[in-house]
């Protein structure tokens, strides 16, 4: 697994980072953070994602961000160095699809909204139809969702965890009802007490 400074802090971005004087905090930050893989901690936050965005570059040279969203562990984890996740039809653009064969490289949000989380990674991807590998296809598939064209997979080089600066809680529906069912349910035993009060002060008069 390649360092994230050393693969993304080009010359360009150097510079960049001299000037506005932030590039002897990252020289001095960034070479402890190198992991050997993904880990326990990277595990369990991409396998319990929703979405992902996904960017590629064209042969032209402009990027595009694809969003690839599914049930709760649709992203699965198949090893240190590897994620992936099961393409169900859609627009039939293939513009991603068509990116790499181009170039293979893409870059990959994956966020947690509600906790401000970010997990940068790079990788080379792939994406092949899912009866050329259907043991892949067995792993990847969530059921109900629709029948599987492609598989993607991502060999993951670098990563990174980004700051919780200026990311916007959001929240699932599912997020939603765990949080006011407590009150929900409180409310209602109120209402319950009461109208047993009610009752009760109704038949004594």
């Amino acid at each position: 697994m390649e360092n994230y400074a050393t693969l993304m802090f080009t010359a360009a971005v150097a510079a960049e980072q001299e000037t506005v004087g932030t590039r002897a905090l990252y020289a001095e930050k960034y070479p402890a953070r190198t992991k050997p893989g993904l880990g326990a901690d990277e595990r369990a936050f991409l396998e319990t994602r929703t979405s992902i965005y996904m960017a590629s570059v064209s042969e032209t040279g402009w990027p595009y961000v694809q969003h690839r969203g599914g049930p709760l562990g649709f992203l699965k984890v198949l090893d240190a160095e590897t994620i992936a996740f099961a393409d169900y039809r859609g627009n039939r653009q293939f513009i991603s699809k068509g990116n790499l064969l181009g170039d293979d490289r893409v870059s990959v949000f994956a966020m947690d909204y509600p906790q401000k989380a970010r997990l940068k990674l790079q990788g080379h991807a792939s994406m092949i139809d899912a009866t050329d590998d259907p043991d892949l296809a067995k792993k990847l598939i969530t059921p109900g969702s629709g029948r599987v064209e492609r598989l993607t997979t991502i060999r993951i080089v670098a990563f990174d965890w980004n700051c919780p600066q200026f990311i916007t809680p959001r929240y699932t529906q599912d997020e939603v009802t765990a949080m006011v069912a407590p009150h929900l349910a409180e409310r209602d035993r109120k209402i319950e007490d009461l109208t047993q009060r009610l009752t009760a002060l109704g038949e004594t008069q």
